[in-house]
């Protein structure tokens, strides 16, 4: 059994289709990238997958049991959903923004515990955010303030995490940083579906891609059998590079992160 399992989703906004009849599956210890042109309707399954928002049509089960009948504490604990824009409005250190992630796990008014504390330090050191904790949010830089929402998500201990475009405004060596936590989240028994825009990307760090193009799903599996000539130019209206005769597949990185001692 699939841990998360989603049947012909369908949502449209007025009289314009959104998603079309979708269907997905995620196993455990998975990475599943969702890919797709801009407007294709990945934040949208990704909006439905977190509970945000209720599907026209379709199934949607968590290890069997349909997410829409969990009790919101229950789905939270469950799954944590990391959108694309993540502001705080007001001051709040490091620290406290990471604790937040253990809301669905305590009762209302409750203070975190010695089992939470223990929880958020591990995810503060695997992290590298040791140097921010007491640092306010809202001085961070981008690269940093990624690593701290990512964190916040991860101290919830979720079985899905849910990432939407969580690299798109970052530098190449923070890029990498991201995608490594969320490799090394699902190397621990977590499962994630992240949307990406960078094939790059998605083809290194994923197990499976699944492509969506106009509401539907036009492709999904491993990186070799989505990214290739036909997919891209019907989805994309890209072609393949060509050097010496041979086509550039986009599943491989020419680069990897480089650390320095100072």
């Amino acid at each position: 059994m699939s841990l998360l399992y989603g049947r012909a989703l369908s949502l449209s906004r007025g009289q314009r289709p959104i998603l079309k009849g979708v269907d997905m599956t995620l196993q455990p210890g998975e990475m599943l990238g969702l890919i797709g042109p801009n407007g294709a309707g990945k934040s949208t399954l990704l909006r439905i997958l977190a509970g945000v928002i209720e599907p026209d049509a379709g199934e949607l089960t968590l290890n069997g049991q349909g997410v829409g009948s969990l009790p919101h504490p229950a789905r939270a604990r469950r799954i944590a959903y990391l959108p694309q824009l993540s502001e705080i409005a007001w001051p709040m250190s490091v620290e406290r923004i990471i604790e937040l992630g253990r809301t669905p796990h305590l009762e209302p008014w409750q203070s975190v515990g010695e089992v939470d504390r223990e929880i958020i330090e591990r995810v503060i050191c695997h992290t590298d955010l040791l140097d921010f904790r007491e640092r306010s949010f809202n001085t961070l830089s981008g690269g940093e303030q990624a690593r701290v929402l990512l964190a916040r998500a991860m101290v919830t201990e979720p079985d899905i995490l849910l990432a939407d475009e969580p690299v798109s405004a970052l530098d190449p060596a923070h890029q990498l940083d991201v995608m490594n936590l969320l490799s090394q989240h699902c190397e621990s028994g977590h499962s994630v579906i992240v949307v990406l825009h960078d094939l790059s990307l998605a083809a290194h760090y994923c197990h499976r891609l699944q492509l969506l193009h106009q509401g539907m799903t036009l492709a999904e599996g491993a990186a070799e059998e989505v990214l290739n000539e036909k997919n891209l130019a019907d989805a994309y209206e890209i072609e393949l590079t060509k050097a010496n005769g041979n086509v550039l597949k986009p599943t491989s990185l020419p680069w990897r992160r480089l650390y320095r001692s100072y």
